[in-house]
């Protein structure tokens, strides 16, 4: 049996995983379910883990900060996340193996196969040291996000980057507006999807507002500075924000013009 551990933050995700484990993973042990890195620590402080199915996006300390301690108790980590990026190619290779959200179930098997597999060969610690840091190294460039998994409540919304028009906040939401005027509401702050999407694309400009450029029509400062997007929302620009922001749409009509 393989000691697992659960360890993601958002709660729809920690009982589906629990659930689809269970009923389709034979000789895995949930010895526990964190919604925090800090959680998950007191499990592997506590239990004998062998393996770890780990979210990279947290509030607070995202995954990544949880592979030190991992390598210290010899526990092996399968990641789960929402980003389906080019990195994500590295986590292929140089990790056990990832899960993309929503978790299709033979993909789940696949992984846990694997995990079983690799585990009973005892691999040597240093090679496995050596592949988590160069997986974190590779997983610092996000340049090239292509989708994100939206937590809709009933599952997750796959969304093309470039469908996104803005995210507005609300509290400690986030409402995405995308092209076809559908507007999905995540329990997650501004804050996360503003490190995680192309910051060559997707500026914020306010502390309630993230605007992709690529739905920018005009911006003056007749009133304050604003922005006008194609779909017709004005919305306003930050004074401490502005003169970034509009570097940003400058170095943002060079890459264009350059593409071109």
């Amino acid at each position: 049996m393989l000691n697992t551990i659960i360890v993601d933050d958002e709660e729809f995700a920690r009982s589906s995983l629990y659930f689809l484990v269970q009923e389709n993973c034979e000789g895995i042990h949930i010895a526990g379910i964190a919604k925090s890195v800090a959680e998950a620590r007191l499990l592997l402080s506590n239990h004998q883990i062998d393996l770890i199915f780990l979210d990279i996006a947290m509030p607070g300390e995202n995954g990544f900060e949880l592979i030190p301690l991992a390598q210290q108790y010899n526990a092996h980590v399968i990641f789960t996340t929402a980003y389906d990026q080019y990195a994500l190619r590295a986590i292929k290779a140089n990790a056990l193996d990832y899960l993309l959200k929503p978790i299709d179930i033979d993909e789940l098997k696949l992984a846990v196969e694997k995990a079983d597999k690799y585990i009973a060969l005892n691999k040597k610690e240093n090679n496995r040291n050596d592949s988590l840091q160069n997986l974190a190294n590779n997983l610092s460039d996000r340049s090239e996000i292509r989708k994100i998994s939206l937590p809709n409540g009933q599952g997750y919304s796959l969304i093309d980057i470039n469908d996104i028009i803005h995210i507005e906040a609300d509290s400690n939401y986030s409402v995405f507006h995308l092209v076809n005027q559908e507007r999905i509401t995540v329990s997650k702050v501004l804050k996360e999807y503003e490190e995680i999407l192309p910051e060559q694309q997707f500026v914020r400009i306010h502390k309630s507002s993230i605007v992709n450029l690529n739905y920018l029509k005009e911006y003056n400062s007749k009133n304050g500075v604003e922005v006008l997007l194609k779909n017709g929302e004005k919305i306003a620009v930050s004074r401490r924000r502005a003169s970034d922001f509009a570097e940003k749409v400058k170095s943002y009509i060079r890459i264009e013009s350059d593409k071109s």
